[in-house]
């Protein structure tokens, strides 16, 4: 089984953090969001792995090789940003006619990969949202087969968002729409659009099974993400609490659940709760809760909150020596 993981994309929405790092890289529960997502795709039996690569595809490269040393993989480039339609063209020679999953590179979500891989009919993982109208979203039936789909309709017939997850039985047809909908009209920013490609399909007669995630983040903005964090890092404390409760740090209360990675040095601090700190990083006199830390960053005499920090990042708090007698109130915000 081939899994197709696109990351070419730059992921403006959380900027600063993109310019030097692939949104994929972000680190989330001690993992990287795109950790979380070949994680998941090994354990359930795929094999094999097609990353569409493009804005800082190098460091992409790197991390797979350097994590997953022994994983079967190919690097696609896409130099031109050009949608989600235009990458899973290009992966057309590396994928040949096997059946495929489809999985974007900032989605999260907790499903059952295994029944999805084993299903008799092309799947789509979707989840009811609020306003569709930002996402593909898809019409079903009563037996949850897709009637038809839409990218981000302005007055949208369902609520069900397509969540980025796809699993693709019939590839030479999907590759096939994808040919005639590059040879039409891209949308008013220039992008060829998967959901475009499927519907083509669907007028073709192939049946796709709307699948329901129980959880969808789409990692794709700073709050979301930090909420991802939040999730994983309490599914990780359920899963391994002897984990939790090695961590010991010099004057330091830890309130769980927190993930701090190897190397760190932290001191007098108070870290917690849904914490992930990088390798190697410092933190000394500080307050820090709901946040993500990046590696080989310090930070001094700062209290944080929904905060993210990048890699190398240095920050220094201020320091106050005080003196207040009684009855005395003191705002330093």
């Amino acid at each position: 089984m081939k899994a197709i993981i696109p990351v070419a994309g730059a992921g403006t929405k959380l900027r600063p953090l993109t310019y030097t790092q692939p949104k994929a890289l972000i680190p989330i529960a001690g993992k990287t969001i795109l950790g979380v997502i070949v994680d998941q795709l090994l354990e359930a039996g795929v094999t094999e792995f097609i990353f569409v690569i493009g804005y800082l595809g190098e460091k992409i490269q790197r991390y797979i090789e350097k994590t997953y040393p022994h994983l079967t993989h190919t690097f696609v480039t896409q130099n031109d940003r050009r949608g989600t339609g235009h990458a899973i063209w290009l992966t057309k020679e590396a994928v040949g006619t096997d059946e495929v999953m489809i999985v974007l590179g900032d989605t999260v979500c907790d499903y059952n990969v295994k029944d999805v891989l084993n299903s008799k009919l092309s799947q789509i993982g979707i989840r009811k949202v609020d306003d569709p109208r930002i996402f593909g979203v898809a019409e079903l039936n009563e037996n949850d087969i897709v009637t038809r789909m839409v990218e981000k309709p302005l007055i949208p017939k369902s609520n069900m968002a397509m969540v980025g997850i796809y699993y693709i039985k019939e590839t030479a047809a999907m590759f096939a729409a994808l040919d005639r909908h590059l040879h039409n009209t891209a949308d008013e920013n220039g992008e060829y659009h998967l959901t475009n490609a499927l519907q083509h399909m669907i007028e073709d007669g192939i049946k796709f099974h709307g699948f329901r995630v129980t959880n969808w983040f789409d990692c794709g903005k700073k709050e979301t993400l930090l909420s991802t964090n939040a999730t994983l890092l309490k599914q990780m404390e359920e899963e391994h609490p002897e984990r939790q409760k090695s961590l010991d740090f010099d004057t330091t209360v830890i309130i769980h659940p927190v993930n701090i990675a190897e190397g760190c040095s932290i001191r007098h601090c108070i870290i917690g709760p849904n914490v992930t700190i990088g390798e190697y990083t410092k933190v000394e006199s500080s307050i820090i809760k709901d946040s993500i830390i990046g590696s080989y960053a310090e930070l001094q005499q700062v209290v944080l909150n929904s905060s993210i920090i990048g890699n190398d990042a240095f920050v220094r708090g201020l320091s106050q020596s005080l003196n207040i007698g009684d009855n005395t109130e003191i705002d330093l915000g």
